[in-house]
């Protein structure tokens, strides 16, 4: 039996990734509120958004990404968790290679690189005009 609308393999690795960064369901503090923002009645009755404190380090996490109160229960553990293991283990974290490799991607490019793509950019722009319509005069 599991408390949240989730599968037990999902449920399982969030309590494995808990107990491997040894933290306790008594860590965490929760507190639920109402959510702002559409969902009609249901919002406007059920406290369906969840905040998760973990005592130890500060750290602070709001899920409302869903209607259900249980999944942002569950949603709220395992982004709290990442967050955790990313203050943690720092550059060894997964997030951490991630976000690495975002910056990685969106790092400017030298004048050379620059140059070679904006070269190879004029000569596809070359053949398409040459796919062009014939027109007969």
């Amino acid at each position: 039996m599991t408390l949240y609308p989730v599968s037990e393999k999902k449920v399982l690795a969030l309590r494995q990734k808990m107990e491997k960064l040894g933290l306790r369901e008594s860590d965490f503090e929760e507190t639920f509120v109402r959510s702002p923002g559409a969902g009609g009645q249901n919002v406007n009755k059920v406290s369906s958004c969840v905040a998760l404190r973990h005592r130890p380090t500060g750290l602070e996490v709001k899920c409302r990404r869903e209607r259900s109160q249980a999944l942002n229960r569950y949603l709220a553990r395992r982004i709290l968790v990442e967050k955790i293991e990313t203050l943690f283990l720092g550059k060894a974290s997964e997030e951490r290679r991630r976000i690495e490799k975002i910056r990685r991607q969106k790092r400017k490019r030298s004048r050379r690189a620059k140059e070679k793509m904006l070269e190879e950019k004029h000569r596809r722009s070359e053949k398409k005009i040459w796919r062009g319509k014939v027109r007969e005069d």
